[in-house]
């Protein structure tokens, strides 16, 4: 009796971090984690295809942590504007070219540069921090990036339940298969690795840049 009960513990608790681990990862994406979130978005595929998460609630779920999520940089913006950038890790994420990259689509577009963020990972967290500096009601941005996730999430999660089902294909198929993962992962970990050495590097760079001078 106590075995079975504490078997149906493991479970419970099994279940609750496959829906769990999702949602805080993809919130950590929101304040700078170096990963994309697809990423999460895909294991939630993956989790799904297991059987250990519904499509729904997994779904809703990961939406809201990303809505969360990018809501964070849009309210320091908004709070405390260009002094954000003095606090190191919001210095971090938010990258100079990236920052003036973004500004420049800010002015030109206004609210369509605010929804194409949802479609370009690089420019995410700069333009909600952006629209919180000048000032766009959270309503609106939250309208539009509601909408932006409507039509991202659902797709990776499914994308990632069908990537789910040709592993396993493979799997029968290939018995090395675990070999072929580790070397992905291995790719993947050597990406992040680079993508963040690659990062400070530029950070370091812009803060060693001398102040341009008066036009002469």
């Amino acid at each position: 009796m106590l075995l079975l009960d504490l078997s149906t513990k493991m479970q419970e608790m099994a279940q609750s971090f496959s829906y769990m681990g999702p949602f805080v990862g993809l919130l950590l994406c929101g304040i700078g984690l170096p990963a994309p979130e697809e990423t999460f978005l895909i294991a939630a595929g993956f989790l799904l295809h297991k059987g250990h998460v519904e499509f729904l609630p997994i779904t809703a779920l990961c939406s809201l942590a990303i809505l969360f999520g990018d809501s964070i940089p849009y309210f320091l913006g908004r709070r405390y504007g260009m002094q954000a950038l003095e606090i190191p890790w919001v210095a971090r994420a938010l990258h100079p070219e990236r920052f003036a990259r973004f500004r420049k689509r800010f002015d030109a577009h206004g609210n369509w540069a605010i929804f194409g963020c949802r479609f370009l990972p690089m420019l995410r967290i700069p333009g909600y921090f952006v629209a919180g500096t000048m000032g766009m009601r959270y309503s609106r941005l939250l309208m539009l990036d509601s909408l932006g996730v409507l039509l991202t999430v659902p797709i990776s999660v499914f994308l990632g339940k069908l990537l789910a089902e040709q592993t396993d294909r493979l799997k029968e198929s290939f018995h090395d298969l675990h070999l072929i993962l580790a070397f992905l992962v291995l790719v993947l970990a050597l990406g992040i690795a680079i993508r963040v050495r690659w990062a400070r590097a530029n950070a370091a760079q812009a803060r060693n840049e001398p102040p341009e001078g008066p036009a002469s």
